[in-house]
């Protein structure tokens, strides 16, 4: 990974501290190696970018997206640089995770190749 700028240091900071609901949720199941044992961190900075949620073990990506990301074609090449960086990216929306946790989690365990 490259060296991050304090600005993005900074802004990843900000974002840990202002969870959405759903994002808080997310962070309460992945948090402490609650989801078997993965080893998640939170806005995380990748390059450029800063992710919701990243198990660098598995690389693998969690995004809690609200409306603002239907159809972002900022998301698409956002998604497809970490993904030519070697990392697996999964969508949720903010209302599949506040109403549907066991299939988020479920979804988790399945993208990074652990049974559920």
């Amino acid at each position: 990974m490259e060296t991050m700028k304090p600005e993005q240091r900074d802004f990843a900071r900000k974002l840990r501290h202002d969870l959405t609901d759903a994002e808080a949720k997310l962070w309460h199941l992945l948090r402490g190696r609650r989801l078997a044992y993965l080893k998640f961190r939170r806005q995380v900075p990748i390059g450029r970018y800063v992710v919701d949620f990243v198990c660098l073990r598995y690389r693998l990506i969690i995004e809690a997206d609200g409306s603002q990301h239907a159809e972002s074609t900022h998301d698409h090449i956002r998604d497809s640089w970490l993904a030519a960086q070697g990392f697996t990216i999964v969508r949720f929306w903010n209302a599949d995770i506040l109403q549907s946790p066991t299939v988020v989690q479920d979804t988790i365990l399945a993208r990074a190749g652990l049974p559920w």
